[in-house]
């Protein structure tokens, strides 16, 4: 991920002001009380909470997200409605009647708190939005358009969704009927995904979404069958080598294309420089290796996952440009960035107070220039029946 792994503020205090991209909407437990119109409170209430075991659900638009999937229980059996959910093909395998298995690509305990917090997920959207490479689009939906079952509409798994910022971006680019699966471990997050998920795509076929609670672990074939692609934002640096092996295994054995954005190379530029800045970026670089993730080693990992497997890879860059326009974000951004590099070095912290002092300064001044390089991948797997 960019640069925090848990937002300023934390997402225990999160909430989310109207009039952006993602509607105000109450957290998991506060549904009844909140705002919002009768459907989205009882999509909310749908989405947003349960027990840390495997579910599925189906959200065709923010208005009829009600209207949905019947939700399981840990052994798949229907709720008192008694209908099975319905099975999209693609969307995953079918164990017991109506059950199907979440995507996961790492086993995380439900005591884990949330990682992020939606009010940074949607600063950061218009920037990842701007970012991300649109020259991987055409080869993407080049594969897109000559796979077999097309005409039933493509089913896209969608990895740490979060609150659904790469559906609202890609879907509406894409042609042709979706159906979305939305995985992100925290329920808080999902429930934003579904209210605010994209309703048509580039031609105005429609686009609907199902959202599965459930982290990143064991991805394999099986869960990518029948689905034409995978997608993730900002994940890859956040996975371990293991981790990234067991995604590439997985698209390529399924034949699924993967278009994963943002992951961090990191490379910061900012303008006025300062003598501090090379080393406040080895420290945050060495920040995001710990633990055994990967970091800004996470794109040459993947190449070599993925080409080892007999997959096309393309990578281009996604920079942030972020200038006095951005600066909201730029201010976060700088305060988890020498955070992190403080974290990592605790030498530096008398010298990072000044630092990012001064940095804050210049930022409200609207004298900063920051750009923070990402690069993204398409994935290409080797012919399949047929498809080439």
């Amino acid at each position: 991920m960019s640069t925090q792994r848990t937002a300023p503020g934390g997402p225990a205090t999160a909430r989310q002001t109207p009039g952006g991209s993602i509607p105000a909407q109450p957290g998991p437990g506060e549904a009844e009380s909140g705002t919002g119109t009768d459907s989205e409170r009882e999509a909310v209430m749908r989405n947003a909470g349960g027990p840390a075991h495997e579910e599925a659900r189906i959200v065709d638009a923010p208005d009829e997200a009600a209207r949905g999937a019947e939700d399981r229980d840990a052994a798949g059996d229907a709720t008192d409605e008694g209908a099975p959910a319905p099975v999209i093909a693609g969307a995953g395998p079918v164990g017991r009647p109506g059950e199907r298995a979440t995507v996961r690509l790492r086993d995380g305990g439900s005591e884990e708190p949330p990682r992020y917090a939606p009010e940074w997920l949607q600063l950061r959207e218009s920037a990842d939005a701007a970012a991300r490479a649109q020259e991987l689009l055409d080869p993407l939906r080049t594969r897109l358009a000559g796979m077999p079952g097309r005409e039933g509409g493509l089913v896209v798994h969608d990895l740490g969704c979060g609150t659904g910022s790469m559906g609202r971006w890609l879907a509406p680019r894409l042609d042709g009927a979706q159906h979305w699966v939305l995985h992100d471990r925290d329920p808080y997050l999902l429930h934003f995904a579904a209210v605010a998920s994209p309703r048509s795509a580039a031609d105005g076929s429609r686009v609907t979404v199902e959202t599965r609670r459930g982290d990143v672990a064991r991805l394999t074939p099986d869960a990518l069958e029948g689905a034409a692609l995978l997608t993730a934002s900002a994940l890859l640096d956040v996975l371990t080598e293991d981790e990234i092996g067991a995604l590439a295994e997985a698209c390529a054995g399924a034949g699924c294309p993967a278009l994963l954005t943002l992951s961090v190379a990191g490379r910061v530029e900012l303008v006025p420089a300062d003598p501090l800045d090379a080393e406040i970026a080895e420290a945050f670089n060495a920040h995001q290796r710990r633990d055994g993730l990967l970091g800004p080693d996470a794109i040459a990992a993947a190449c070599e996952a993925f080409g080892e497997r007999g997959v096309t890879v393309r990578v281009a860059p996604s920079p942030w440009r972020l200038g006095p326009d951005e600066a909201a974000l730029t201010e976060q951004w700088l305060r988890g960035w020498v955070g992190a590099a403080v974290e990592q070095r605790p030498e530096l912290r008398e010298r990072a107070e000044r630092y990012l002092r001064d940095r804050l300064a210049a930022c409200a001044a609207g004298e900063l220039r920051v750009v923070i390089h990402h690069s993204d991948l398409l994935a290409l797997p080797g012919p399949l029946g047929g498809v080439s």
